[in-house]
């Protein structure tokens, strides 16, 4: 089921898969999605929740896997990557593609006045709390705490928004 509210900018170049298994696709009032962004239900059955004021730019790939919850007022430069879910990948007398997926990790959770920036990989299990900035290229496993300035990989805190 895809839920767009009648006040969000979608582009006619978005291209937003429906969920053959159930998952649900919300986006909320006055948010923008941008061309050539795929949203891909696949690796789970979680849905994804796009809250109100979401800009997420060009070139992003978004898949649902074990879920993924955006509230509002929330930046996502071009080319970032959200994925919720893991391949399996532990017996090596199976192909990888047969193996199916790991368990989740919990989705993804991404509070309220986040900015992410540019090329960034987002996992299953990530918890970026409120008002956290992701810096370009960085990728994201585990939980941001609220109101840093995260960049690199392994990620690190450079300081703290004011």
């Amino acid at each position: 089921m895809i839920s767009i509210d009648k006040t969000a900018k979608i582009s006619a170049l978005c291209d937003i898969e429906d969920s053959v298994k159930g998952s649900k696709i919300i986006i909320g009032a006055n948010s923008v999605i941008d061309s050539f962004v795929k949203i891909k239900p696949a690796g789970g059955l979680g849905d994804l929740i796009i809250g109100e004021k979401v800009i997420i730019n060009s070139g992003c790939v978004i898949y649902t896997g074990n879920g993924i919850i955006m509230g509002n007022n929330i930046s996502v430069a071009s080319n970032c990557t959200f994925a919720p879910t893991n391949h399996q990948f532990i017996d090596k007398n199976k192909l990888i593609n047969q193996q199916g997926f790991c368990q989740s990790k919990g989705g993804i959770i991404i509070e309220d006045d986040v900015w992410i920036g540019a090329n960034c990989v987002i996992l299953d299990g990530a918890i970026i709390r409120r008002g956290a900035v992701i810096g370009a290229g960085s990728t994201v496993r585990g939980e941001i705490t609220e109101y840093t300035i995260n960049v690199g990989n392994p990620l690190r805190v450079i300081q703290h928004r004011k």
